[in-house]
């Protein structure tokens, strides 16, 4: 029986790494790893696992340095399923921070926001961090008082990573939802229950998976993220795209070679 992808993995951030190593034609590092549209603004950003670890590697240093973060914080994520999303997941777990989607703001050590959570993001007490959510990563015409903009601070990070602190499998890593129920993993039941994603949902190395689910739940986690990296497959992302028909989405899963459908 062939072993699974990345079998030795045990925190999300070492499936990351593991699809970085590459070294089989359907796990290559240069190839599509995550590529995200908006069809609000007909935005398509692609980034290979080279170019997200870079994202991911200079978001986990401003999460670091400037934002003092490290194991036993926890970040309320007020994001959509998007790209920078994904990277500020990675980035968390790269730093041992637990990643909370549409957590609570007020209860949280950190909170990161897009621009339609900006309100309720202000009941906390910690660091404030905003995305503009804009085409190419741009900024905030105008900063939001109080807050960090994302895209102004982020390209100055260096882009390489190492934490200042360890990050063990059996750490707090995520804080999420299944069937309305609230959910507290570690790192090592997260890539658990990623795995056990994968193969329910038959996904393998090479595999392409579109999903439009919201990242507010484990079941968007799960289909636009987890499962495809512990499988070694990439994603789709699609964002305001309730106004495509059917034959737009019939071009949109041949020219991405999607394999699988979700949402």
């Amino acid at each position: 029986m062939t072993s699974p992808f990345a079998a030795d993995a045990r925190t999300p951030v070492e499936l990351l790494h593991a699809y970085l190593r590459g070294g089989t034609p359907s796990v290559d590092p240069a190839a599509p790893l995550v590529t995200f549209y908006d069809d609000a603004t007909g935005e398509r950003v692609e980034l290979s696992a080279r170019t997200f670890d870079n994202w991911v590697a200079k978001t986990a240093n401003l999460l670091q340095d400037e934002l003092n973060a490290g194991p036993g914080d926890r970040a309320a994520l007020l994001l959509p399923a998007h790209w920078q999303s994904a990277v500020w997941l990675l980035a968390c777990w790269s730093v041992g921070v637990a990643a909370v989607p549409a957590g609570d703001p007020a209860d949280a050590d950190l909170v990161v926001s897009g621009p339609d959570g900006l309100e309720a993001a202000q009941a906390c007490e910690g660091e404030r961090v905003a995305l503009a959510l804009r085409p190419l990563g741009g900024r905030f015409p105008q900063r939001p008082d109080g807050f960090l903009d994302y895209a102004a601070e982020v390209p100055g990070q260096g882009d390489r990573f190492a934490p200042y602190s360890p990050v063990t499998p059996d750490a707090p890593a995520l804080e999420t939802v299944v069937d309305g129920l609230p959910l507290k993993l570690t790192g090592d039941q997260t890539v658990q229950l990623a795995r056990e994603g994968a193969a329910r949902l038959g996904l393998g190395p090479g595999d392409r998976v579109l999903s439009t689910l919201s990242f507010d739940d484990w079941s968007g986690l799960e289909a636009g993220l987890l499962a495809p990296l512990a499988a070694g497959a990439s994603v789709v992302l699609c964002r305001n795209a309730d106004g495509l028909d059917a034959e737009q989405w019939e071009k949109r899963v041949e020219s991405e070679r999607v394999t699988l459908r979700l949402g």
